[in-house]
This record gives structure tokens, C-alpha cells and sequence, in this order.
């Protein structure tokens, strides 16, 4: 069985600031774009509304591999080395202070626990079509004011 595919970015006007974040579903040659974006954020609760919102589509039904990719150090470490020791310690970081966007943290770890999900980090603005796809999705997030 092929892996499902997904690459996923974010992106501030500002940080603070409008962001917009963006994912790209790729699974047995079809692609799902998906985007959107928020009045006044950071460009890492974009990145992260990015992984969320991709795994919310992914289909119920779906058995098999996700392998996303991601150029947010933040998103990835997050999930792959600094999760399970902020939930053992009360979504405390290691200096005891709270862990950032814990509401979002929370929801990526729920996500995650239902999915087999293979974390890759892509240097952003490198060149990958996937990332700048991603990329573009993410700016196109961006609400502009009137």
C-alpha cells in the first residue's frame, strides 16, 4: 500500500500577526489542497494548524503510513521529542514553565495517537515542490483586510 503523503506549512504577516497555514494530501496519484488562516496569530500556531487540519482530513477509513513533511523544527520536535516529557510533567517544559500553544499540542497529540505517522523536516524554501506548494497554500491562508 502506498503512504499517504502530506506536506504542510505556515506563515505570519508579522509575528503576531494575520497567518494562514497550508497542507498538500497526496495518496495513489490524487492530491488534496487544503488552507486557511487567522486575524491575528504566530507563525508557529500556523505550522501546527497546518499538521492538525491535515490530519482531521485524512479519512477515518484510511490504514497505512503518513509520512509528513514539515520545515518547522518546532512542529517536529514537538511531536517526535518534547511530547511525551511535557505530558509526564503537566504540560510543564523541562524549566517548569508552561508549554506554548498547549491547546494546540493537545489536539496534535490526539490526532496523532489514532495515525501512523512518520515525521520528516524539509529545509524550507529549498527548492522541494511539495514545501513550496505547502508554502503557497499557507500565504494564500493569509486573511487580508479589506
Amino acid at each position: 500500500m502506498k503512504s499517504l503523503i502530506i506536506y504542510t506549512d505556515g506563515a505570519c504577516s508579522g509575528n503576531p500577526g494575520p497567518g494562514g497555514w497550508g497542507a498538500m494530501l497526496t495518496h495513489k496519484g490524487r492530491t488534496k489542497e487544503i488552507y486557511g488562516g487567522e486575524a491575528d496569530t504566530t507563525n508557529n500556531r500556523m505550522e501546527m494548524m497546518a499538521a492538525i487540519e491535515a490530519f482531521r482530513s485524512v479519512k477515518s477509513s484510511y490504514v497505512g503510513t503518513i509520512i509528513i513533511y514539515t520545515d518547522s523544527k518546532y512542529l517536529m520536535d514537538g511531536m517526535t521529542k518534547w511530547l511525551e516529557g511535557w505530558k509526564a510533567r503537566g504540560w510543564k517544559k523541562s524549566d517548569k514553565k508552561p508549554v506554548l500553544n498547549e491547546d494546540l499540542w493537545k489536539q496534535l497529540d490526539m490526532l496523532a495517537q489514532k495515525l501512523d505517522i512518520d515525521w520528516r523536516w524539509v529545509k524550507g524554501h529549498s527548492g522541494d515542490p511539495g514545501n513550496e506548494r505547502a508554502d503557497e497554500l499557507a500565504r494564500r491562508g493569509i486573511p487580508h483586510s479589506p
